[in-house]
């Protein structure tokens, strides 16, 4: 008690008292994030904002000094437990460092701090006529410092890639409390090992970021959607390669099954079509003039593919409401139970129509409802399993069907996580599709940037 009493003392004199909270509600708010755990959480034994550099330096010193965590936090929306207290610890939120720094249209970059909610920088680039495209479907609260950590995609990742593509330039806090600055503001740099990626998708085991710079591109001049049923899983899922075949590179090819399209006609109707066994969601970009072009090439290959229904967006109202369909699911999952879990494993296209089709073998054994999405664009297929934790047998079904989904995944060539992360969730997992030699790499590196064990530890392996 004398140790947490100095403390909370040392860093309420670095940070001042008001950003430093001790109360317990205060502690149990911060606890836990968007992940369904069964299990109580551990409280942490502070909540600290940093609002500069040099306040993340002394936050870092003094944890080393009493030997505790430090579990870093934006907006807590990850699924997969990685900002939660496994044994305590500080919890470092940087919701008051959310300054976009510079928006450089020469360059096209933008410097922010890691609190700037990722909706938020989409649109302040976007009155330069540029672009940031990494969206996480929970974009509107999502920071850019927890996308960093995730290494987060989102729909738009089949064309644009995920956020590790675009950061060129890090600013990192070490385990020791040194500033490392990492890649540099250049599109391209072959300029010794690249420690950016290493940092990106790391869930804060490595260092705190304290500021990224990021590539931006043209924003694109237009933008249509259309959605497209099936009445067969493979059909639909050839249909994604026949699209690819033909040199049409769509923004998106997302994806829904025949649960998830009447979950979320039942909670938040869109005039979606239930008697389908699923849909296809499919947006173009790029100049007006090629808008009609790629769109009248892919409705010729969904016709030749036997696509059941085509619906088009022919306004920004109608783009709105298939995407918010789409985007609708895990909420309208969150309705059937009590709780709801979401994955997000990912293989080869090649074998993505045996992924979705076994997951939903697999759940319907051990007696569970899942509702599956996914971007299946880039093999991307995200289960989401509305559960009552509190049915004990159900519980231990979920857990059954949920490591059977993890070996289907590996035995098709997949890995565990496309963008949502490993975590605490995936941990007992990992060394389904990471073999040991590379674990261990991992490990060396992990005790070389962090060897007191302080940032955001028992976490991934």
């Amino acid at each position: 008690m004398l140790m947490k009493n100095n403390l909370i003392k040392e860093l309420q004199k670095q940070l001042s008292p008001e950003n430093v909270l001790t109360e317990i509600e205060e502690r149990y708010a911060y606890a836990k994030d968007a992940s369904n755990s069964f299990e109580k959480p551990n409280l942490p034994d502070v909540v600290v904002f940093a609002q500069d550099i040099s306040q993340i330096q002394s936050i870092v010193k003094i944890a080393n000094k009493y030997s505790i965590p430090i579990i870093c936090r934006g907006a807590g929306t990850n699924v997969v437990g990685a900002c939660t207290c496994v044994h305590g610890g500080i919890i470092l939120n940087f919701s008051k460092m959310n300054k976009i720094l510079e928006i450089n249209s020469e360059n096209m970059t933008a410097k922010v701090q890691p609190g700037v909610v990722v909706g938020d920088l989409q649109k302040a680039v976007d009155s330069f006529g540029l672009f940031y495209p990494p969206d996480p479907s929970n974009l509107k609260v999502s920071t850019i410092g927890g996308s960093i950590a995730q290494n987060s995609g989102g729909a738009k990742s089949f064309k644009y890639g995920t956020t590790r593509d675009y950061v060129l330039e890090l600013t990192v806090i070490t385990a020791n409390g040194e500033i490392l600055k990492t890649g540099s503001n250049t599109i391209k740099n072959s300029t010794g090992y690249n420690l950016t990626s290493l940092f990106t998708g790391s869930e804060g085991t490595l260092g705190i970021v304290a500021e990224a710079t990021l590539k931006l591109i043209p924003k694109p001049e237009c933008q249509k959607v259309l959605m497209a049923y099936f009445d067969s899983i493979e059909t639909a899922i050839k249909t994604v390669n026949s699209i690819i075949e033909q040199k049409i590179y769509p923004t998106t090819i997302d994806f829904m099954d025949k649960n998830a399209i009447q979950t979320v006609e039942k909670f938040y109707p869109a005039n979606l079509l239930t008697d389908k066994e699923c849909a296809l969601i499919i947006e173009v970009d790029g100049f007006k003039n090629s808008i009609e072009y790629q769109k009248n090439i892919i409705v010729n290959i969904l016709n030749s593919n036997n696509a059941s229904e085509i619906q088009f967006s022919t306004n920004d109202e109608e783009y709105e409401r298939i995407w918010a369909a789409r985007h609708s699911s895990m909420g309208a999952c969150a309705k059937l139970k009590p709780n709801v879990t979401t994955d997000d494993v990912i293989v080869p296209r090649e074998n993505l129509a045996k992924l979705v089709k076994g997951i939903q073998d697999i759940c319907k054994k051990y007696n569970l409802t899942t509702c599956l999405v996914g971007h299946v664009g880039d093999g991307s297929i995200h289960p989401q399993i509305p559960i009552d934790y509190n049915d004990k047998e159900e519980y231990k079904n979920y857990k059954l069907a949920k490591a059977e989904i993890y070996d289907l995944t590996a035995s098709l060539g997949g890995i565990l996580s496309g963008e949502h992360g490993i975590g605490v969730e995936k941990q007992p997992y990992i060394d389904k599709v990471i073999n040991s030699t590379a674990l261990n790499y991992m490990r060396q590196i992990k005790k070389i940037f962090d060897p007191n064990n302080i940032l955001n530890p028992y976490k991934i392996f």
